[in-house]
């Protein structure tokens, strides 16, 4: 299983958009900091998440939301 996920930064109410295949793990090691691109951003709170079957089917939802119109 695949999920596309969205963080929101309680620190700055930024939004950060992923893909990973544990959610779990991937939300924690962004809350200890394990992340280069999120770390001063902590902490987080996990606002949305979609699960995919195929890689490229989260690949391609993540694309969208990373995108003007998926922001909106």
């Amino acid at each position: 299983m695949f999920y596309v996920y969205v963080l929101r930064s309680l620190k700055d109410n930024k939004r950060y958009i992923g893909l990973t295949n544990d959610i779990a793990r991937r939300f924690s090691e962004h809350q200890r900091g394990l992340v280069k691109s999120t770390r001063n951003r902590r902490p987080f709170e996990l606002t949305y998440y979609e699960s995919f079957s195929q890689k490229s089917d989260a690949m391609k939802r993540e694309k969208f939301f990373k995108t003007g119109k998926g922001r909106e």
